[in-house]
């Protein structure tokens, strides 16, 4: 920030904000004068800096003579902007009026010019030109206006029916959760719209881009109503006839498409039940379709297996592979057979891969990528996004390094392009025989960096701290959900004997943990919550001797070298209003401490 001269081109600058500035209309030019000229200061900030802080005294409030100013609610990776302020408009006037700490933060967007006013000033503008005051009940009304929704339509009311599945088909389920918004009636071309909160012009011009053809009309409905609608939204499934067969589906792809469209993340296909899927963590029917016959699934999904993928699973009865749908979807299936006959479970792969940053990870696993060497574990539940977080390491080497990066994965999930790294992507099973194998040839075979899909048994674990332990960067998965338990499930897969030797090398080798678990987001969507270890001197000296018990205590009071636990990030994320309380406790590990921290 600088304070600027009163120049007399500011000076016209001023004038002009001031003049198109509810507020300030009532003055007289002498009035108006006197307050840009004497009263208040003229100052420029750069873009990103930051005017006033969440929690700074209300001393002042501010005009806007040039640029953009955002209103920012929340600190740090919690921080969203809830406005944005253009010229000649009003910042901070709410809290002077109140005379409270500010309960925003207020940012420069670009170079940004203000006229910074004191408390006083305000007051003496509003008691010597009433109209003032008026100008600036009708601003604050406007606002509220703007702000408030009108009661809900009775027919859309709580208890009101859900909309036929053809019409909620209209929109996908994604874009509905994100705005809170749903088609509840159609005739003909004209469609009605029904939202949450409000619709503002940018979201009616949104859906009418994915609806062209129709006529809107917005319509106000309860949020109870569009929760009935969200957790019903598969409508009837249908129940095979006696003596029908089939359950409807007449390709995968036509399956796999509508996953994609409407943001689902699994696809679940068994014998005996309907199709079902996976949206923002919970299991739902697929309207539409019957159960499926004892053989159907295995005949749906064997033209698009490999021949040795059939072989396979008929004399095993389990396989995984991968299965490119276009150029933009893949994804991960497993094929099994059960007690009803043969069921497939999909993992949609996205195509595109996310930044760390993107992902809203913490920086420390961007310094992690770029270490030399070193083991680094990324853990959680199974679907908790470890392949997502990993191959945004993956990328950020590929893209800012030139090194060999090798990957043995069981399928290949995310699929890297070489930039300036060079990439060898290796499927076991079908590139290589076992993780043990090709960890075992990987040494021959020069890489800087080498990712291991999975640490499931004794030997791959061997193998993956000799690698490190050689000089190279290693990043593997783990099923713990916190990093006491991830040292410690490692330490007592060896036998006693050799726990000791294993100690050592993970005290010499380990860079750090990333335990992860994603939780269904207020809304629609989902979020990750945290617990991060980061090894120092101290830490290495807990694993070497067999006090893994401490590590927590290590991790709490080294939080400021980006040590993370699970419950303070379950408890950040309940406070923020992301997730709710029950979500948080059901996600905890150590549920009674997070209770404690919610009551």
């Amino acid at each position: 920030m600088r304070v600027m001269e009163r120049t007399p081109e500011i000076l016209t600058r001023a004038n002009a904000a001031f003049d198109t500035n509810p507020f300030f209309e009532p003055l007289t030019d002498a009035q108006r004068d006197q307050v840009i000229s004497k009263a208040g200061t003229i100052e420029s900030y750069t873009d990103g800096e930051y005017i006033l802080k969440i929690g700074d005294p209300a001393d002042f409030l501010f005009v806007i003579i040039s640029g953009e100013v955002s209103v920012v609610a929340g600190e740090g990776e919690d921080q969203i902007e809830i406005s944005r302020l253009e010229r000649s408009q009003m910042v901070g006037e709410m809290a002077v009026i109140l005379n409270e700490k500010r309960t925003a933060s207020c940012i420069a967007r670009g170079e940004t010019m203000i006229l910074k006013l004191a408390r006083e000033v305000f007051r003496k503008v509003t008691t010597v030109v009433p109209e003032a005051g008026m100008s600036m009940m009708r601003m604050l009304a406007e606002r509220l206006k703007k702000t408030s929704r009108p009661p809900a339509h009775r027919d859309f009311r709580a208890d009101s029916p859900i909309p036929a599945v053809e019409i909620l088909r209209l929109l996908p389920i994604g874009f509905m959760q994100r705005h809170r918004v749903a088609p509840v009636r159609r005739h003909e071309n004209k469609l009605l719209i029904g939202y949450c909160d409000r619709m503002d012009d940018n979201l009616l011009a949104s859906v009418n881009h994915l609806l062209p053809a129709m006529k809107l009309e917005p319509v106000s409905i309860e949020g109870e109503y569009f929760q009935k609608i969200m957790q019903n939204y598969a409508g009837e499934t249908a129940v095979a006839e006696e003596g029908s067969s089939g359950s409807g589906v007449k390709h995968i792809d036509d399956l796999l498409k509508r996953l994609v469209e409407e943001g689902g993340s699994d696809l679940h296909l068994s014998a005996g039940q309907v199709p079902r899927w996976r949206i923002d963590g919970t299991i739902r029917p697929i309207s539409g379709f019957m159960k499926l016959g004892a053989s159907e699934v295995f005949q749906l999904l064997e033209q698009i297996m490999r021949p040795d993928s059939i072989e396979e699973f008929k004399r095993t009865g389990d396989e995984d592979f991968a299965y490119a749908m276009d150029k933009h979807s893949r994804f991960r299936i497993n094929l099994l057979r059960d007690h009803q006959g043969v069921s497939a479970v999909f993992r949609h792969i996205p195509n595109t891969i996310f930044t760390l940053e993107e992902l809203g990870m913490p920086d420390v696993l961007r310094k992690w990528a770029e270490l030399p060497k070193g083991l680094v574990l990324v853990t959680g539940p199974t679907g908790s996004g470890k392949s997502t977080t990993l191959a945004a390491m993956v990328d950020h080497i590929n893209r800012t390094r030139e090194c060999h990066i090798l990957t043995i994965e069981d399928p290949v999930e995310f699929v890297h392009q070489s930039r300036k790294a060079l990439v060898n992507q290796r499927e076991v099973g079908v590139h290589t025989a076992s993780f043990s194998r090709a960890l075992k040839a990987a040494l021959r075979e020069d890489p800087d960096v080498v990712l291991v899909g999975e640490m499931r048994d004794l030997e791959t674990i061997t193998m993956a701290l000799e690698t490190a332990n050689t000089g190279h960067l290693v990043l593997a998965t783990l099923h713990t959900s916190t990093a006491m338990s991830t040292v410690n499930r490692i330490v007592d897969q060896f036998p006693a004997e050799s726990q000791e030797q294993i100690r050592a090398g993970l005290a010499d080798n380990l860079v750090g943990v990333c335990c992860q678990t994603l939780c269904r987001k207020v809304g629609g969507g989902r979020v990750p919550a945290l617990e991060v270890l980061v090894m120092d001197f101290g830490m290495s000296n807990m694993i070497r001797e067999g006090k893994t018990h401490m590590l927590l205590t290590g991790m709490t009071t080294g939080q400021n070298k980006g040590n993370r636990l699970l419950n303070d990030d379950l408890a950040k994320l309940v406070r923020s209003g992301k997730i709710t309380k029950e979500e948080a406790l059901s996600k905890a590990v150590d549920s009674i401490d997070l209770a404690k921290r919610l009551a």
